[in-house]
């Protein structure tokens, strides 16, 4: 059975983040290490995908930089979304070339994983057609952006725990004008390093892989 790695490591700034990410997957690409799933959280932050329109920010530079917000360019595919404290991000770094080398299968092998977790703490969720992500009958609970590059994953997916979801005025989330919601809103009450258990149990099943904790090494805290 293939093994995957899986780290928390806390509050970590988006353009940290995506060096980090870029570290591991020329390493799993050189077969140096196994599959990683990183879970942090972000500081509030607004990133533009590869497809972003970015009259889907809706805020000036000035109102974005009252309320602590940065903006981000990346390489992920998507438009527009919102990070921030209380929302938990699943970053898996993962050789597509051992699993399925189908970008489909894979993002919906996400939102499987999500939709699993979200049911140990009695939220209801689903896929909605022709959309990428998660929802409830009361809005988007959990977006999905994915870069592949030789068939080696990075960036991934962002599920609103405890998330303020008043952040979310700034922008046209994903480019679609639907409601948000988070699992507290939805009557869940827990925290991000609970539901990040969850997740490692469902990544491990969807995925079918052994899921390891892995030591906090140097790299991951640079």
């Amino acid at each position: 059975m293939r093994r995957c790695e899986y780290r928390e490591l806390g509050r970590v700034r988006y353009r940290q983040a995506c060096e980090l990410q870029r570290r591991l997957v020329e390493r799993r690409k050189a077969q140096e290490i196994p599959d990683q799933l990183l879970f942090l959280e972000h500081p509030h932050v607004i990133t533009l995908g590869r497809n972003a329109q970015p009259e889907n920010i809706v805020a000036e530079e000035d109102v974005l930089r009252r309320a602590g917000v940065e903006v981000c360019e990346t390489d992920r595919g998507g438009d527009v979304t919102y990070h921030g404290p209380g929302q938990l991000i699943g970053y898996p770094i993962l050789d597509l070339g051992a699993w399925k080398r189908d970008v489909a299968a894979y993002v919906g092998a996400l939102e499987e994983t999500i939709i699993g977790a979200l049911a140990e703490f009695g939220v209801a969720a689903h896929r909605e057609p022709g959309m990428r992500g998660v929802w409830t009958k009361n809005g988007k609970i959990a977006a999905i952006g994915v870069h592949i590059s030789r068939w080696v994953t990075s960036h991934g997916f962002a599920l609103n725990v405890t998330t303020d979801l008043d952040y979310f005025r700034f922008i046209v989330p994903c480019g679609l004008t639907k409601p948000v919601t988070s699992m507290e809103r939805e009557g869940a009450q827990t925290g991000c390093s609970d539901v990040a258990a969850a997740l490692v149990r469902h990544f491990g099943r969807v995925f079918e892989c052994e899921m390891v904790l892995g030591e906090r090494t140097e790299e991951m805290a640079s």
